[in-house]
């Protein structure tokens, strides 16, 4: 029997209207710094990771929409894609294991340039209704960690003052919702709402009762967790990635994004 996500797509489709409205707050706000149009794909070659809850959904709305050699080409660009992904993460873990600081590498990441498979030859998303929320965010001024970040093709000059989407509490309320998930369906795996794939295994995966731990252990090999080598797991089951700071836990109960007026400084950091 098929397994029947609708409930928890539909709490996860209210997060997508959110950060819709965030970024037309912000835009609105912003004048003409914010650039981002039809043709335009510089996110769609950032490299970022996806919750649980966004690969399962995207891999639903995946194989729902495509089929035959359409699909065939996707898969192929997907595996080229997840090819260099998993090299720079390599890469990145030998950096983090020979002393590099997290800052530095999280630094690097943002420089790095992976092709997203759903982007097809006219450098449009094949995916676009159903695109995670970090593509739905990226055009405006993003923090992360406390590190600014701004689309480059954007016009928010470095060292000025811009509305703020902070990403972090954004991405517990993902985990929350991915950890709430895992508990619904009695999965054997506690790690698994803790998960991050790139967009490209998100496609490649078979999200089926085995992978998802609902079924016997077998001589099969486990899930892959490592994609969240540089995500440290949550110490607490019913929180996210916050931090230790109360201030962080409390944002995560109001369900609600944090836009500041006057904030980090908007050219902290370009992805």
């Amino acid at each position: 029997m098929p397994l029947d996500f609708t409930e928890f797509f539909k709490k996860y489709e209210a997060i997508i209207g959110e950060a819709d409205k965030v970024f037309e707050t912000v835009k609105a706000q912003s004048g003409d710094r914010v650039r981002c149009k039809e043709g335009c794909s510089d996110c769609c070659h950032a490299l970022f990771d996806l919750t649980l809850i966004e690969a399962l959904y995207v891999n639903h709305h995946f194989n729902a929409s495509y089929s035959g050699l359409e699909r065939s080409r996707i898969l192929e660009r997907a595996d080229e894609a997840d090819r260099a992904v998993h090299k720079f993460k390599r890469d990145m873990f030998k950096a983090a294991q020979a002393g590099t600081s997290t800052a530095d590498i999280l630094r690097e990441a943002a420089k790095s340039k992976v092709r997203c498979p759903l982007l097809n030859d006219d450098d449009l998303c094949v995916l676009y209704d159903r695109r995670p929320v970090t593509c739905r965010i990226y055009g405006v001024p993003t923090a992360i960690g406390g590190e600014a970040h701004t689309c480059g093709r954007s016009g928010f000059e470095p060292g000025g003052k811009y509305p703020t989407v902070f990403l972090d509490k954004l991405q517990d309320r993902l985990y929350l919702l991915s950890h709430e998930m895992a508990t619904a369906i009695g999965s054997r795996y506690r790690e698994l709402g803790t998960v991050l794939v790139p967009l490209s295994m998100a496609l490649l995966n078979s999200y089926d009762e085995e992978y998802l731990g609902l079924t016997a252990p077998s001589a099969e090999p486990k899930p892959d967790f490592s994609a969240a080598l540089l995500k440290e797991p949550a110490k607490d089951a019913a929180c996210g990635s916050c931090d230790k700071d109360s201030s962080a836990c409390a944002s995560c109960k109001e369900k609600s994004f944090s836009i500041t007026i006057g904030g980090p400084d908007a050219g902290g950091g370009e992805d």
